[in-house]
């Protein structure tokens, strides 16, 4: 691998840490509101299966990255 794929990938899985870190506390908020009644909020969190979609190809990027 080349420098500069070498720090992209470093990068990228920098923000994917981040991502997975801000997918968990929003899903954490979510719960919270959920149990003082709003079940709405928790139902409707479509964020988060957008964030575990781009995960999923973050992921796939650092891999081809790295390979």
């Amino acid at each position: 691998m080349d420098e500069q794929a070498s720090i992209t990938a470093d990068t990228l899985e920098l923000l994917l840490m981040n991502q997975v870190a801000i997918r968990a506390a929003l899903e954490e908020l979510s719960l919270w509101v959920s149990h003082r009644g709003s079940v709405n909020i928790h139902e409707n969190m479509a964020a988060l299966a957008t964030l575990d979609l781009h995960a999923e190809a973050i992921s796939s990027s650092i891999e081809r990255l790295q390979a």
